[in-house]
């Protein structure tokens, strides 16, 4: 099937992956999320579309229990529980900003085809993500 929507976990690798994190012991899932997000900020060259879309669902995820985060996916996302991940905020925000700079084959991908729509779900995820200031910097 490959791609049938713009959704974080809207194709098959990424629905892969969740059902590996599903499969997953409890005490493992937060190491497998680090991974996806290592593995894809850490990639210095062309970054594969299955590792962005890895990371993808992986900053979701992560997004998900931030303020402001859309919940994740149940049809396509993972079914079992997951640990607090809020402190991989700045990791998944790094790890999407990857996957928008070239080299990325995801994001030549969509870019090709109407790609707006998907960039639009990054910009969001991003935004949910952003590293907030300490609040001693606010006033």
């Amino acid at each position: 099937m490959g791609t049938w929507d713009v959704g974080p976990f809207d194709n098959d690798t990424a629905a892969d992956w969740c059902d590996a994190l599903d499969a997953a012991t409890t005490a493992t899932r937060e190491g497998i999320i680090r991974h996806a997000l290592a593995r894809t900020i850490d990639t210095t060259g062309r970054l594969d579309a299955s590792v962005s879309e890895e990371a993808v669902a992986a900053a979701a995820l992560v997004a998900a229990q931030c303020p402001g985060g859309e919940p994740a996916d149940h049809g396509h996302g993972p079914e079992q529980p997951l640990p607090d991940l809020t402190g991989l905020r700045t990791f998944a925000f790094q790890a999407l900003n990857r996957v928008m700079t070239e080299p990325s084959e995801l994001m030549t991908l969509w870019a090709t085809s109407d790609g707006e729509p998907w960039q639009e779900t990054i910009n969001q995820l991003r935004a949910t993500l952003q590293p907030q200031p300490p609040e001693d910097q606010l006033s």
